[in-house]
Order: C-alpha cells, then structure tokens, then sequence
C-alpha cells in the first residue's frame, strides 16, 4: 500500500510545487498555497495518470489530456483565456483575436505550460522513481475525483472573489468542446497500437539537452517583445520541431523510460533558470524571492539525480513509452 501511496503524494504536491515554485511564479514565502494547490494541479495529475495505466495507454495520452487540464483551469477556473485585463497585465493584447475574445500568443503560452511542466513532467519525473502501474483501484480514483472537484470548485470561487469578470456562454461553451474532443482524441491515440521500427537513439544525455534547449527557446521567445503573430509563429515552430523530433525518437526499440526522465528532467531545468529572471505575482522581496529560486532550482536538481539513479534500477528502465 506504501508503495502505492507515497508516489501518489508525491506527485499530488510535485505539480504544484513545478508549476507555481519552480517557475518562480510564487515565492517561498507563500509556500502554504501548496496545500490550497494541490487539489487542483495534484488532484488532475494524479487522475490523468491514474486514467492512463489503467487503460493501458502511453505519454501522448497523457499530453492530451494535460492539454484538456489546461484548457479546463484557464478556460473556467482562472478564465484567463478571456479575461482582458487578467491581473491587470493585459495578456490578451497581443495577437488579439476579437471574434473570440482571446490573445493566440498568450493562449499558446498558457496551455503549453500546463500540458508540459504542470502535468507532464511530474508524471514522467515520479514515475521514473515509481511504477508505470496503476497505484489505485476505483475507491481511490472517486477520491482523487472529489478532491480535483474540490479544488476546481475552490480556486474558481476565489478567482471570482478577486475577479468579477464572466466569460460568454459562448465561450464556455467552446470550452466544453475542446475539453471533449481532447478526451476523445486521447482514448483514440490510447488504443492504437504502437508500431516500432529500427533504428538508433540518441545518448540520454543528448535528449535530455534538447528538452532543454527547445523548452528554453519556447521561454525566451515569450519574453521578448516580438509582434503577438511573429511570437505565435515562433512557437508553432518550437511545437513542430519538439513533436516531430521526439516522436520519432520515442517510436525506435532503443527509446526507454530513462530516455522519457532526462526529456522531462531536462524540460524541467527551463523553470530552474527562468524563476530567477521571473516577477512573483505575489509581493516578496527580492532576496526572499531570490532565496527561494535558489532553493526550489536545488531541490529540483537533487530531485533529478535521484529520478537518474532509481530510473537506471527501475524494472520499468526498459518500458518503451
């Protein structure tokens, strides 16, 4: 039962912790909103993967379904997707798309941060110290089911609390039909068979770099002050060439689940780095906020080494992904 539920724990507190701490988008000194986080972002990781190995599917899968996450906290919870003056930054400005109220560059942004480093490599990260077997039956599925509920519920209250912006029915309803036709394109992708082919892989190192290096890119190109549709273009490149690239890779009979953590290790590096040039939403100094970059970039490292260690002893080490 240990064995089952510490890697669940893990990855209930490791999404929050990557997605708002790591990035920097929230300073040490407001580490007790882990636990008001944790429902939300533990609570859909842990369901997505619980959905996926009970089912038998692989990591595109769980990408579609993050994709769905995404769309569902910055479409409903946060509204962020519509919201024109979203924590009074305006993010919908650039590459403003008037017939459906969105910005395409921010959208893009938003939506790969979740689907990558909120859900993803969480996933991949606890995995590769844990199982790729299912850790609960139906009984702990309806509870992880209540307490993502829950945490849905609760951070759209106090979005609305602090935002009294709605978005149209119409928008809502959008959605809904982009939520359903991710769920659908993930069974479908689930249930077709893989088909492998010959051929080498690079060292893990090497894939590991280039999560790096593609992630890295995907971050910068959002700081700098390009047209909204020449950072919208920049990205749809960054997402081709990450797809096609790993794709490729993860279909050869020599990719494994280590290649799968140093992809996800190395990814996870780019919030390491970009915390200490990132502004905190919430007020902090700039030594607390520097600390606790300095902090949270350590432990992702420590983190790292050991997913590298147990990964290499793992049964699943050579589990084709």
């Amino acid at each position: 039962m240990t064995k089952r539920i510490l890697p669940a724990l893990g990855l209930f507190f490791l999404s929050p912790l990557v997605a708002e701490f790591l990035l920097g988008n929230l300073p040490i000194s407001q580490l007790f909103a882990l636990f008001a986080l944790a429902p939300l972002y533990g609570g859909g990781a842990v369901l997505i993967r619980e959905l996926v190995r009970h089912r038998g599917w692989g990591y595109p899968s769980v990408l579609l379904l993050a994709l769905a996450y995404g769309v569902l906290e910055e479409g409903v919870t946060t509204q962020s997707l519509f919201n024109p003056n979203y924590a009074d930054l305006r993010l919908l400005d650039p590459g403003h798309i008037s017939w459906l109220g969105m910005g395409a560059p921010w959208t893009l942004f938003v939506l790969a941060l979740h689907t990558v480093w909120s859900i993803t490599v969480p996933i991949v990260l606890i995995e590769s110290i844990s199982s790729k077997r299912p850790w609960f039956g139906r009984k702990g599925i309806v509870v992880f089911c209540i307490v993502f509920g829950f945490g849905v519920l609760a951070t759209t209250a106090f979005q609305l609390q602090s935002d009294s912006f709605v978005a149209a029915p119409g928008q809502f309803a959008g959605v809904l039909v982009a939520i359903a036709a991710l769920v659908v394109a993930a069974v479908r992708v689930g249930r077709r068979p893989v088909v492998r082919g010959a051929g080498g892989v690079p060292a893990e190192w090497v894939v590991g770099v280039f999560g790096l290096v593609v992630s890295s890119a995907f971050m910068v190109v959002n700081d700098v002050g390009w047209n909204g549709w020449v950072q919208v273009a920049a990205m749809l490149v960054l997402f081709a060439v990450a797809l096609t690239v790993v794709l490729r890779w993860s279909r050869r009979d020599g990719w494994t689940g280590r290649h799968a953590m140093a992809l996800a290790g190395g990814t996870s590096l780019t919030y390491a780095w970009h915390s200490f040039p990132e502004h905190p939403v919430s007020a902090a100094s700039r030594s607390v906020d520097l600390a606790g970059n300095v902090v949270f970039s350590a432990l992702a490292v420590v983190l790292l080494v050991v997913c590298w260690i147990r990964s290499g002893r793992s049964a699943d080490a050579t589990i084709q992904v």
